[in-house]
């Protein structure tokens, strides 16, 4: 599987080691002498990408660069690489959302394994982020009205009820369902209502958010 794999060392010959084995795997790759360095270069994600990223570095550590990236948003899958394993800072690293730890030295075979199943992660999450996108754009295609029968709806009521809290007519409300279901592309209310819930648009309570 083709992509960029970004590798965060202050150890030179093991970055230059590291790009060279990575590129006769047939990946890009992008080399980092400080978790700053990325920081300022902050990687797009239009490919599947991952960062293999030393716990131990100068001035920003490992994890605290996981934390950053989190907080800006970044989904890159992150392998940590380390010389010396420490369990307490594996999980922490882990329960952070980190793909994979490694111990150096780390044989080729393990280091390509855990690059494709990050690989794979990252691909999986910009298609499920793509479907969220479309699915948003959908909904900003109704209108408002359209859109107050759309929460009415995945609330599960009726007609009748949606009728009477919006002040209009049976009739019109089943002409804004019809078009609600042919905008959002869906062919049954159960589809309406996965969507509403992948959306973020029902609440713990099963209501629907304003």
């Amino acid at each position: 599987m083709p992509g960029l794999i970004h590798v965060v060392d202050d150890d030179v010959s093991f970055r230059t080691a590291m790009e060279r084995r990575l590129k006769l795997a047939g990946y890009d790759v992008v080399t980092y002498a400080s978790a700053q360095d990325l920081l300022d270069l902050l990687p797009a994600e239009d490919k599947p990408a991952c960062i293999l990223l030393d716990v131990q570095i100068p001035g920003l550590s490992g994890p605290e660069l996981q934390a950053r990236l989190l907080e800006l948003g970044s989904t890159l899958p992150i392998v940590f690489l380390t010389g010396h394993a420490d369990t307490q800072t594996t999980v922490r690293a882990i329960k952070a959302g980190a793909e994979d730890f490694l111990t150096k030295p780390v044989s080729s075979e393990e280091l390509i394994n855990a690059v494709e199943r990050a690989m794979s992660r990252h691909e999986m999450t910009r298609a499920q982020h793509g479907k969220l996108v479309a699915l948003r754009a959908l909904v900003a295609s109704l209108t408002p009205r359209e859109r107050q029968v759309l929460d009415l709806m995945v609330r599960g009521k009726i007609n009748k009820q949606i009728a009477y809290q919006l002040g209009t007519t049976e009739r019109t409300v089943k002409a804004h369902r019809h078009q609600v279901m042919e905008k959002m592309q869906v062919l049954s209310f159960a589809e309406l209502v996965s969507v509403a819930e992948r959306l973020g648009m029902l609440d713990p309570n099963g209501d629907a958010g304003k």
